[in-house]
């Protein structure tokens, strides 16, 4: 039998599936009854917000998180009796997501790995800051402790002046206004910042300006709100 691994783009905010999930998407999850996925409330809760007549009950969760050890992956995909979906908690699977284990598990036993299109909140702060889109790269959190993180911002904000390269990194929403304040102390009024906030979502504010200006405007409203930030030439 063959098995194919679907990747399967989510919403990056509530209630927003019909507006951000291409067909394709919605019918793929139609037909599959397995699920890797990093949260079980979260899938299932997802699934049954797209309203189609399947029995959550019936489905077949696996946990695929950052704790998750190679080998239990690895015996989970060779066991598969059909093909598989990956759900990321949000946005796109195997983008800063445990679920590029089990495509590379898939690939080491040759099963066919098919990406879906849907929303990514990296590529759309990308598409919305107007920062070079020819080399970019995708930094992830940065550190908790004030100092370290401190030095990875003037780091990231001379990498971007230096080579050119877009810059984009993220931070847990509760800390985002903490992290917010902390570039804006660290670096030079001329340096470029955008922020993407609440993507997707009919709050969404996408915003590219220096940090002389951010300083002037202030802090936006992005407490325990998802945001996504990055340098820019």
């Amino acid at each position: 039998m063959s098995k194919n691994i679907y990747l399967i783009p989510t919403v990056l905010a509530p209630d927003t599936a019909a507006q951000v999930l291409p067909q394709e998407v919605i019918e793929t999850i139609k037909h599959l009854d397995i699920f890797f996925v990093e949260n079980i409330k979260t899938a299932r809760r997802f699934i049954s917000s797209l309203k189609l007549g399947k029995v959550i009950d019936e489905l077949t969760f696996i946990i695929l998180d950052k704790k998750t050890p190679f080998e239990e992956a690895y015996n989970q995909v060779l066991g598969l009796n059909g093909d598989a979906g990956i759900i990321s908690e949000a946005g796109c699977p195997g983008i800063a997501d445990p679920g590029a284990l089990v495509v590379e598990i898939a690939h080491q036993l040759n099963l066919k790995v098919i990406p879906l299109v849907g929303p990514s909140s990296i590529l759309l702060t990308l598409m919305a800051s107007g920062f070079n889109g020819q080399s970019f790269a995708f930094n992830g959190y940065l550190p908790i402790d004030k100092k370290e993180r401190n030095q990875r911002i003037k780091e990231l904000e001379r990498l971007a002046f230096t080579t050119g390269q877009t810059q984009l990194f993220m931070e847990t929403p509760f800390r985002n206004e903490s992290l917010f304040k902390a570039i804006l102390e660290q670096c030079n009024p001329s340096t470029k910042l955008t922020v993407s906030i609440d993507l997707t979502a009919p709050t969404a504010v996408s915003k590219t300006y220096s940090i002389q200006k951010w300083r002037e405007l202030g802090v936006p409203q992005m407490h325990k709100i998802p945001a996504m930030f990055g340098f820019g030439k």
